[in-house]
């Protein structure tokens, strides 16, 4: 069963209560794999892993949940054309590799915004996109540290809290790489703040350590 082909929009009620079900699944299974993965001595982000966070986002929503897009998409209002469906299987190998070889000598705010801004630009499933993007991100930042960190809400709800800021950060990555070199400085700001408020948050009373 495919809801969306079912329904033909994700505005459908059904739709919209299996899409909030499945990312209370995603933050579940993604917690699970970053404790996995510190306790087996493993801080390395992964192509399974990836796929695995976007299975969870859009399973039994879309086809194709937690393959590479089989297709070209479209992305939003700005009508955003990502790099064509034949490129995402070697752009997104390429990508795992130099997250992997920066992983030691970056810091780690730098490292997740780097996660976050490339996997948006690649766009590499047919949907969940950015629901894989936060949850991609957040896991670098905890693997990276040794921790799942304390504080609710956690940063990938946090960053949906945050939407207009948070485009315009992902717009100004996009805008930089026609001079060749990727700043993603706003966006590293805005996850400084926002971490530092989920960090703050298990330090007030009643708050989740």
């Amino acid at each position: 069963m495919i809801v969306f082909d079912l329904v033909g929009n994700e505005s459908h009620p059904t739709y919209q209560t299996l899409a909030i079900e499945n990312l209370d699944r995603q933050y579940d299974f993604l917690r699970s794999i970053v404790l996995a993965s510190i306790s087996l001595g493993r801080p390395l982000i992964s192509i399974e892993v990836i796929k695995a966070l976007n299975y969870h986002a859009i399973s039994c929503l879309h086809s194709a949940a937690g393959e590479f897009r089989p297709c070209a998409v479209q992305v939003g209002a700005n009508s955003y054309i990502p790099p064509s469906y034949w490129r995402v299987p070697s752009l997104m190998n390429l990508f795992v590799d130099e997250i992997n070889r920066r992983w030691d000598e970056t810091d780690p705010v730098v490292l997740t915004a780097f996660v976050l801004s490339k996997l948006n630009a690649v766009h590499p499933f047919i949907n969940g996109n950015g629901r894989t993007a936060r949850a991609a991100c957040y896991f670098t930042l905890c693997v990276k540290l040794g921790a799942w960190l304390p504080g609710n809400p956690i940063l990938p709800q946090l960053i949906v809290q945050n939407r207009d800021r948070y485009v315009a950060a992902l717009k100004e990555a996009d805008a930089s790489l026609a001079t060749g070199q990727l700043d993603f400085s706003v966006l590293h700001a805005l996850l400084a703040e926002l971490l530092s408020l989920q960090i703050s948050s298990s330090q007030a009373p009643g708050g989740e350590a």
